[in-house]
């Protein structure tokens, strides 16, 4: 691990959870976002500790003007939250491009050596086998479809990030998270969507409370709390090597209906399925092999009841900042 680093979309969700596991472990962290899907508040227990430089990842001066003087930097700023993927699909491709390559330039003007590139699950769609190790062809089965607008841009971060590295970087490192979820991760997602829902249908009826889901809850997906996954990446930071790729996320495939199950608990209610139409694109299962990164010491250790249980706390007491319409 180097003693300076860049976090770009520092003031997002896991951004800035890895600022402060970055901080406290003394390392100097400059934070480069335009708050535009982040929030600096997010990292006011830390205030003063880490520098904030606001600008636009596309924006190739600003890039470069926060890469000065750092030895390496981790590129996490992306627009996430699959509904901006349908509704705005232009804008997740121009953030994640041009984006990549300003992170890329700025790398090879000031001779950092070190990137930690945050890529994501969508890279690989219908995987061979479940649970899916790094080796799963990456694929857009539609480029007709807006979803796969981010799959798309994390693919060309990959590829790119891959290339530039064989002559320009001493280490690049990539890590795909899968389905990281906690406390003030924003209002677009599948858990906080779930917590508030419940919140609101429980309000309304009486058990079991008809609850609403896209398909029909058979679909999986492996939940990992925000705690555990920065200990994955902080695992990358220490350990993780050249050109290599990681997925961190659990092994433990829950279903859709699960989790709904889990979110129900927090309110002492009973549930009946109500299902919908799947997402276009969606897929049916998703699980992480975890086998790579467990040979680095990773073990994630929040069940996911508890994690969902400290979650809903969070937004249960935070419920007056939720914008209109969520």
């Amino acid at each position: 691990m180097r003693s300076s680093y860049l976090v770009t979309g520092g003031t997002g969700f896991i951004g800035s959870a890895l600022v402060r596991r970055l901080v406290q472990r003394g390392v100097r962290v400059r934070v480069l976002d335009d708050d535009s899907r982040g929030n600096v508040g997010r990292l006011d227990d830390i205030k003063g500790e880490f520098e904030f430089v606001g600008g636009d990842v596309r924006d190739p001066a600003a890039v470069s003007k926060a890469a000065r003087g750092v030895e390496g930097i981790c590129h996490a700023a992306f627009v996430n939250g699959t509904e901006f993927f349908y509704t705005k699909p232009e804008l997740v491709l121009d953030v994640g491009v041009k984006g990549m390559v300003n992170v890329l330039d700025a790398c090879r003007e000031h001779g950092i050596g070190d990137l930690i590139l945050a890529s994501s699950s969508e890279v690989y769609q219908a995987p061979p086998h479940v649970p899916t190790d790094e080796s799963a062809p990456l694929s857009i089965p539609d480029p007709l479809n807006p979803r796969y607008s981010y799959a798309a841009g994390k693919i060309i971060s990959e590829i790119m990030s891959i290339n530039f590295a064989r002559k320009h970087l001493e280490r690049m490192v990539i890590f795909r998270p899968h389905n990281v979820y906690g406390p003030n991760m924003g209002w677009e997602h599948v858990v906080p969507q779930f917590l508030l829902r419940m919140a609101d249908l429980a309000a309304q009826h009486a058990d079991p409370i008809p609850f609403p889901i896209q398909g029909d809850g058979s679909e999986t997906r492996a939940f990992i709390y925000i705690d555990d996954f920065i200990d994955g990446v902080m695992l990358l930071f220490e350990k993780g090597e050249h050109q290599n790729i990681y997925h961190i996320g659990t092994m433990d495939e829950l279903s859709i209906a699960r989790i709904v199950e889990l979110v129900a608990e927090q309110y002492g209610r009973r549930v009946r399925l109500v299902a919908g139409p799947p997402a276009a694109g969606g897929v049916k299962r998703r699980c992480p092999d975890t086998a790579k990164i467990e040979k680095l010491g990773f073990r994630p250790e929040t069940s996911p009841a508890a994690g969902i249980a400290k979650t809903a706390a969070w937004y249960d007491t935070h419920r007056h900042l939720r914008p209109a319409g969520r």
